[in-house]
């Protein structure tokens, strides 16, 4: 499972990635976690607001910070 972070790097983005790896970790996926900032990028997935959660190429989340287990119900 491949999930992806899109954001600039600010607390919100982190404490997002923070949440995705322990919700992967709660659920038993082996997660790679990526974070990509290049806005570019951000934007080819439509993302206008950020963090964005992105999970094996599909977009579950933008614009706000999901709790762990609110991650765990979308995996």
């Amino acid at each position: 499972m491949i999930i992806k972070i899109l954001g600039s790097g600010c607390k919100k983005c982190v404490t997002l990635g923070e949440n995705a790896k322990a919700a992967a970790e709660a659920a038993g996926n082996d997660a790679q976690i990526i974070k990509v900032t290049d806005f570019a990028e951000i934007a080819a997935y439509g993302v206008i607001s950020t963090p964005g959660l992105v999970v094996d190429e599909k977009v579950l989340s933008a614009g706000k910070v999901l709790t762990a287990e609110e991650i765990g119900r979308l995996l």
